[in-house]
């Protein structure tokens, strides 16, 4: 019998909740860099096995937001929550309980939906300190699992999907068995680049920045992908800074996520990247939607 399942993601940012969500399904679906914040849509992974079929929802950091782009993030994470049969909650094992778990863990005790604590990055920390936060947390909740993960090197990734199962029902799949994920390959193609803009410029600029799209073409002889993709920043020193000496920084960039469009899409890459000025885009609602941050009505 098919049983299927909607498990969301949640927790602060930059606590290992896209690298937990690669990792459970073994290839890479959302965007990781060191920095806050990095995902900003919800992103749907999706794993078959046997008859089971898991749709993980990745979720933006949960945080106080700033500017109407924070808004979205925050918005989108909490009515993730809303869309799903359980709840994974995952919180850095080193830290104490803050607002946003024990707001969680309030919306998992009022509603009855399942909630899965993971303490994530265990490998930075010892065995004395994982017990305590099991401890701290066992205070606040009764929760169905709690499982200690580094999923940088596997450990205990197998036993978050195993407590998931339990919380799969019997019905017919959503999604074909052999995708990873519904995100359009535009999409993927924008959130690659964006993420090798995080990885490249260590200042405060890859947070003001957007990434569209403009343009995206297979060659129906050759199968070669050309992509034209511009990427917007706030300050016209930004876009200095973007570029580099020379656009050195902005051909580096290309090269990093040519590499990863390549693997994604299986075949050469032609990648033209432009850089453009929008003025204090994040504070602006309309702009935020324009560049694709919208809360899908459902």
């Amino acid at each position: 019998m098919k049983k299927t399942g909607f498990i969301a993601l949640v927790g602060r940012p930059n606590v290992g909740k896209s690298t937990l969500l690669n990792a459970m399904l073994g290839e890479k679906v959302a965007i990781v860099s060191s920095k806050p914040q990095t995902t900003r849509n919800r992103i749907t992974g999706i794993l078959t096995e046997g008859e089971d079929q898991f749709v993980f929802l990745d979720t933006p950091g949960i945080f106080r937001p700033q500017n109407s782009l924070g808004d979205y993030m925050v918005r989108t994470a909490n009515a993730t929550m809303q869309d799903a049969d359980a709840v994974v909650l995952v919180t850095d094992t080193g830290r104490e309980p803050s607002s946003v778990e024990q707001n969680v863990i309030a919306y998992c005790k009022r509603t009855g939906v399942p909630c899965v604590l993971v303490l994530s990055k265990i490998d930075l920390y010892t065995a004395v300190q994982v017990a305590e936060t099991i401890t701290r947390y066992a205070a606040l909740h009764d929760f169905a699992a709690v499982v200690p993960v580094s999923a940088k090197n596997g450990k205990g990734v197998k036993d978050v999907l195993e407590e998931c199962r339990k919380f799969l029902h019997e019905m017919d799949w959503l999604f074909p068995e052999d995708i990873a994920t519904d995100q359009p390959e535009r999409q993927m193609a924008a959130e690659i680049i964006r993420e090798k803009i995080l990885r490249t410029l260590n200042q405060e600029i890859p947070h003001g920045t957007a990434v569209v799209i403009e343009s995206f073409k297979e060659d129906a002889k050759t199968g070669m992908v050309s992509i034209r993709a511009e990427i917007f920043c706030e300050k016209a020193s930004h876009k200095g800074i973007i570029l580099g000496k020379h656009g050195e920084e902005l051909r580096r960039i290309g090269t990093y996520a040519r590499e990863d469009l390549e693997k994604l899409l299986g075949t050469k890459v032609y990648l033209d990247l432009w850089v453009k000025v929008k003025e204090n885009w994040r504070e602006s609602a309309a702009s935020v939607g324009n560049f694709g941050y919208r809360r899908e009505d459902r």
